[in-house]
C-alpha cells in the first residue's frame, strides 16, 4: 500500500513537472516560437488550460491531506502562472482571464489575514486560560489553539514563534513544580550545560564577528546579527520550555514534549506495548518512530519505547504536524514512571 502510494505520487509529479516544463519551452525557445507562428491562440488556449485545470489537479492530488478550498486557491495561482509565463503579446483576447485569477488569489490572501488577525486577536485569552490549566503549558496550549479554531498552517507557525518568545521572556524568576504524576527529562542529562554553553557561544560569536563583519559587508553583518539575535531568544526559549513542560501521565492520556521541538498527547488506549529489552532499545530507530530523549554529549537510548495500535499525531517545530506509531523515551525517574505508566494502562483497558 505504501509503495503503491509512493508509485502514484512520484507518477503525479512527473506529470506536473511535463506540463510545466512543456510549456515552458513552447514560450522560452526557438522550437516552441517556431510553433506558435502556426496558430498561436490555440496553443495559448491549450497552455491556459494545462496551466489552469490540468496543473492544478495534479498539484490538489499530490496534497495529502487535501480539502477543496486547496482547489480554490491553485487554479488562480495557476492563472497566474499562466500570465508570468505566457508573453503578453500572446495573450490577446486571454489576458483578462489572468488578470481574473490575479483578483481572485488576492482576495483569497487578503481573506486569509483576516481570519489569522481574528485569531491573533484572541491570543491573550489563549495564553491565559492555557496557563490556568491543570496540564503543562504546551499541552493546554493547543487545546485552546484548536478550540479557538486555529487550522491554518499560518497560525500555528505564528503561535510557535509566539511561544518561543512567551518561554524566553516570562520564565525568569519562576521555579518548576511538579506533581507526582509528572516526571523530568532533562535532569539526568548533559541538557542544560550544552544549552547553556550554546547561549554564550552565540552571544560571543554575535560580539566578535558581528563587528569585524560589518566592515565588510553591513548587510550580511546584519542579516547576521538577526539570526544570532533569533537563535538566542529559542535557545533560551527552548531551555524554558522543557524546564517547566515535564511528562504528564494523566487518567487517558500520556502527555509528552521536549521543548518547543516536539509535543504529543498519546492516548493510553493505542498503547499496545511497551518494549523494555535492552537489545530492542539500542536498535536503530526507524522513521516512524519519535523521540523523547533529552541530548547529552554521549549516545543516549531510551528508558523504554511505547508501540501505538494507531499512528498518533505529533507537533514539531513551527507547528508542524507528523503521524507515529513508536514512542521512545527516556525519563529521569523511570521506575516510578513505569510504575504509573502500566497502572493506568490496566486501568484504562480494564
Amino acid at each position: 500500500m505504501v509503495i503503491q502510494s509512493q508509485l502514484r505520487r512520484k507518477a503525479l509529479l512527473s506529470l506536473l513537472l511535463l506540463v510545466i516544463t512543456s510549456n515552458l519551452l513552447l514560450y522560452q525557445s526557438q522550437f516552441g516560437l517556431s510553433v506558435l507562428q502556426h496558430n498561436i491562440n490555440g496553443a495559448v488556449l491549450g497552455s491556459l488550460i494545462d496551466l489552469t485545470i490540468i496543473a492544478p489537479l495534479l498539484v490538489f492530488f499530490l496534497i495529502k491531506k487535501r480539502h477543496i478550498k486547496h482547489l480554490l486557491i491553485v487554479i488562480p495561482l495557476g492563472l497566474i502562472v499562466a500570465r508570468l509565463l505566457i508573453p503578453v503579446q500572446y495573450l490577446g483576447s486571454f489576458g483578462r482571464v489572468t488578470e481574473i485569477g490575479l483578483g481572485i488569489e488576492i482576495l483569497l490572501i487578503l481573506f486569509e489575514f483576516f481570519l489569522i488577525a481574528k485569531l491573533l486577536k484572541n491570543t491573550p485569552r489563549i495564553f491565559s486560560s492555557a496557563s490556568k490549566h491543570v496540564l503543562p503549558f504546551l499541552a493546554s496550549f493547543d487545546y485552546e489553539i484548536k478550540r479557538s479554531g486555529g487550522r491554518n498552517p499560518i497560525v500555528h507557525i505564528l503561535f510557535s514563534e509566539l511561544l518561543m518568545f512567551y518561554y524566553a521572556f516570562f520564565f525568569w524568576r519562576k521555579t518548576p513544580t511538579y506533581t507526582e504524576n509528572q516526571f523530568t527529562i532533562y535532569r539526568k542529562s548533559s541538557l542544560l550545560p550544552f544549552r547553556i554553553m550554546m547561549i554564550h557561544a552565540i552571544v560571543i560569536e554575535t560580539l566578535g564577528i558581528h563587528w569585524w563583519l560589518h566592515e565588510k559587508s553591513v548587510i550580511l553583518s546584519v542579516i547576521l546579527l538577526l539570526l544570532n539575535v533569533y537563535s538566542l531568544f529559542f535557545f533560551i526559549g527552548d531551555l524554558q520550555a522543557v524546564r517547566f513542560n515535564p511528562v504528564h501521565i494523566g487518567k487517558d492520556n500520556i502527555y509528552l514534549s521536549l521543548g518547543l521541538m516536539r509535543r504529543m498527547k498519546v492516548p493510553l488506549h493505542t498503547i499496545v506495548r511497551v518494549i523494555e529489552e535492552r537489545e530492542q532499545l539500542e536498535k536503530k530507530v526507524t522513521k516512524d518512530t519519535i523521540e523523547f530523549i533529552a541530548n547529552d554529549f554521549e549516545k543516549v537510548y531510551p528508558n523504554l519505547v511505547l508501540e501505538l495500535a494507531v499512528p498518533v499525531q505529533a507537533t514539531l517545530f513551527l507547528g508542524m504536524k507528523k503521524n507515529y506509531k513508536r514512542v521512545a523515551i527516556k525519563v529521569d525517574n523511570i521506575i516510578e514512571f513505569k510504575e504509573m505508566l502500566k497502572e493506568n494502562i490496566s486501568e484504562k483497558n480494564s
